[in-house]
């Protein structure tokens, strides 16, 4: 009975993370949305008309009829093609009816192209009203999603071509009403992925933590182009024109737009579907920044009057996310411009703001080079106490997660971690749990007699923070180290149970650092391994503390899950585990489960002994089989050289190019072979002769 649009809050408040309603995904702070009241935007009004007694019937009778029954495909077809006759010059008023308008989405899903068509043509005159309605942007939605369809089925192009044509046309007359709608913008963005070749449900459907997670380097950026959206590009000139087009028509009201948040989302989807079209882009970017053409054709996008203009927009929640995805998509010139015209100076009273934060954010998350992280860092270096006061959090990682792809000032970052949250004699044991609860130790008046809360949960980003920790080089992090192999014991197997804790438990058992310090923590959880495995996030540490463990540990581990191997086969993770670490064979045989167990490790030691790259000699270091030795790599590298420094001095010795006298070795060899085969013909055959 009710189609409601969902409205979600944006960005991550103090502890948890969801999703952004704007596009514009963000982490740390929570920021309101508020309709924007500085900026109204008119609204034409229209007056829709009755359904006279007989339609109504008749569409009644249709639903009746086509809803609940199996009926030939080609019937269906028929049946809806003929009911959407009935549609023509009522095309309003039957979509925005509350009831029929299930009816009508339930013929544009069964008719054919031919009729699906002639609908949308006959409503683009009015497509602004319908889109504008609560159940006529459903119907409108339904018959675009039934067009995308139509279209990989390899049907009429052109007429699909000429229908979407003449929708754009309607809506360019006046975009800024059914833009600044909130069922009419949701059309608009439905229309702008139909028209790049996208699929809706995949573009509308992206989540802030995937954003979130390649903000914080835990996934990889996905393509600028939109290829992960797998674009068929269906008509890409023609999204150019209509973006374009709509620019145009609404060019004296882009202050409106900037600050609305219906239309931010139409703005910030014509931004992704745009990536790859650097002109258009540009184009897009500078009307949407207020910049002149004089400027843009100079080469100077930013003016005194636009830069004040920004600065200021900003701290609106739309424009906010907006500036997000222009942060993300422009050109670094671009980039590099805003950064030291608009934003430089102004770093750290943005990211006090409850909106302006996530730009600064943005900006670290994008900077392209070295020297943009200087000038971040300079103004944000020595402040990360005051945002973790002010429970800007996100701005802290978002620091952190550049520093670390940039390889650019990482020890630093980590020293002013520390500095932020421990002074004095605290330093280092109470550098883990502090982070752990950032938002808990920040809000409590005593800070020096503060202890782990038990029963509380760990703060989202104070894990996001240490899991970007525990990937940096061991060297960078000792003190971290430390600290987190100086928890108590009971501390451990409480993060262990929590869904953030057991990600930065996680993180530590995965990372660089020496396997006494991974055995050292995994030792605080004996006892508790059973108990672990059948908790539904315990069993992924179990995992981890498995491949980090010794034989001895790895044995103590298996035990105390043996007991409740009928419990662990009920839970999600359970099967796996049973099979990952041999549950049933160490209960038959536990002395041959050891000698397995050994023979997979002294082999994986062996092959990257053999085949590993020099940052893989932790994993040939830390190995628990201390009696199987290979021959070290180190040694297999000498004897290498030495057959190549001694291939070098005879090809000097003989005058001969090093090519002339390696080819002459090889067909010396091939010859030896030949001579080989032919003896060994020749034996074959005597052989043979002998039998017979």
């Amino acid at each position: 009975m009710g189609r409601k649009t969902s409205k979600k809050h944006a960005g991550v408040d103090a502890d948890h993370t969801v999703e952004s309603v704007s596009g514009g995904k963000a982490y740390g702070n929570n920021r309101h949305h508020k309709p924007d009241q500085t900026t109204p935007v008119p609204q034409t009004f229209f007056l829709r008309q009755q359904i006279d007694p007989e339609t109504a019937k008749y569409f009644a009778e249709i639903a009746n009829a086509i809803e609940g029954t199996e009926i030939d495909p080609e019937e269906r077809s028929v049946i809806c093609g003929n009911a959407l006759e009935e549609t023509r010059g009522k095309e309003v008023e039957l979509a925005t009816d509350y009831i029929i308008s299930h009816t009508l989405q339930t013929l544009l899903e069964g008719c054919s192209l031919d009729h699906l068509c002639s609908f949308l043509q006959s409503c683009a005159k009015n497509i602004s009203h319908i889109a504008a309605d609560r159940s006529g942007s459903h119907v409108v939605e339904t018959a675009l999603k039934s067009l995308s369809y139509h279209f990989q089925e390899n049907e009429n192009h052109s007429l699909i071509e000429q229908t979407l044509t003449k929708i754009c046309k309607a809506i360019v007359v006046n975009p800024v009403d059914i833009m600044c709608n909130c069922h009419g913008s949701h059309v608009l963005r439905s229309l702008l992925c139909l028209l790049k070749g996208v699929s809706l449900e995949e573009f509308h459907s992206t989540k802030s933590s995937v954003v979130l997670a390649e903000r914080l380097n835990l996934k990889a950026p996905h393509a600028k182009d939109n290829g992960s959206l797998r674009s068929q590009q269906i008509f890409p000139y023609l999204l150019k024109i209509f973006v374009s087009e709509m620019l145009n028509a609404a060019g004296e009201d882009i202050s409106k737009l900037q600050t609305n948040q219906y239309s931010s989302l139409v703005l910030q989807t014509a931004l992704k579907l745009l990536a790859g079209n650097e002109q258009e882009l540009l184009h897009l970017i500078r009307v949407l920044l207020g910049s002149s053409t004089e400027s843009a054709n100079a080469g100077n996008l930013l003016e005194g009057k636009t830069i004040r203009n920004i600065s200021r927009l900003v701290e609106e929640t739309a424009y906010s996310h907006l500036m997000e995805v222009i942060l993300e998509f422009a050109p670094e010139t671009l980039y590099n411009e805003l950064l030291t015209k608009v934003f430089r100076k102004s770093l750290f009273r943005m990211s006090s703001h409850h909106c302006a934060n996530f730009v600064v954010q943005a900006l670290a998350s994008h900077a392209k080079s070295e020297d943009h992280m200087d000038l971040i860092w300079e103004e944000l270096g020595t402040k990360f106490h005051d945002l973790f006061e002010m429970g800007k959090s996100g701005v802290v990682a978002s620091v952190l997660a550049a520093t670390q792809r940039l390889h650019s000032r990482e020890h630093e970052c980590c020293q002013a971690i520390v500095a932020a949250v421990c002074t004095g004699d605290e330093f280092p044991k109470c550098i883990i749990p502090r982070i752990l609860f950032l938002g808990n130790f920040f809000c409590s008046g005593d800070k020096s007699n503060w202890c782990w809360p038990h029963g509380t949960k760990i703060h989202v980003v104070g894990s996001l923070i240490l899991q970007s920790i525990f990937r940096l080089p061991s060297e960078l992090i000792q003190v971290y180290v430390t600290s987190i192999t100086s928890l108590e014991e009971h501390h451990v197997l409480e993060a262990s149970k929590d869904p953030s804790g057991s990600r930065v438990i996680e993180s530590f058992l995965n990372s660089n650092i020496s396997a006494k310090q991974k055995r050292k923590l995994v030792a605080k959880l004996r006892g508790h391994f059973g108990e672990l495995s059948v908790h539904p996030f315990g069993s992924f540490t179990v995992e981890k503390c498995f491949t980090a463990s010794n034989l001895s540990l790895r044995e103590t581990i298996v035990s105390e899950m043996l007991p409740l191997q009928s419990e662990l086969s009920k839970t999600k993770q359970g099967p796996y585990l049973l099979r990952k670490l041999d549950i049933d064979g160490f209960a038959r045989q536990p002395d041959q489960w050891k000698s397995r167990q050994a023979s997979q490790q002294s082999a994986l030691k062996e092959f990257y002994a053999t085949f590993g790259p020099t940052d893989t000699k932790s994993l040939v270091k830390e190995n628990f089989l201390a009696d199987t030795h290979s021959k070290p790599k180190q040694e297999k590298l000498k004897d290498i050289r030495k057959e190549i420094e001694t291939t070098l001095a005879s090809a000097k010795t003989s005058n001969t190019p090093l090519l002339a006298h390696q080819v002459s070795k090889k067909v010396k060899r091939s010859k030896d072979e030949k001579k080989r085969h032919r003896k060994d013909g020749q034996s074959e055959s005597q052989r043979k002769k002998t039998k017979v």
